[in-house]
């Protein structure tokens, strides 16, 4: 899967199961997802897009310092599920 379309589908991930009241397009990479100067997701947000990263894409976020790191913006996300399916093999690349 090439770069791109992974970033589409993370933003896809986030408006259709966070209900976000804006469209994947209007979605930068570099936007903080949470906080004032974001798109100003919250707690519970951040607990239903762990949810939504392990059914859509295979890859569980395993503690609040990793979630921390790897869920500010839609590039970190995308980094770290490309590091994750890298260390669990293509199998999890398929999921």
């Amino acid at each position: 899967m090439s770069e791109p379309d992974l970033r589409a589908r993370i933003k896809e991930m986030l408006v259709k199961n966070l209900m976000l009241q804006t469209t994947p397009d209007e979605i930068d990479d570099d936007l903080p997802l949470f906080g004032p100067n974001g798109l100003g997701l919250d707690s519970i947000d951040a607990l239903e897009l762990v949810v939504s990263m392990e059914k859509t894409f295979g890859v569980g976020v395993p503690n609040s310092e990793v979630a921390g790191k790897a869920l500010r913006t839609v590039n970190t996300i995308h980094d770290y599920i490309l590091e994750k399916r890298a260390i669990t093999g293509p199998a999890a690349a398929s999921a």
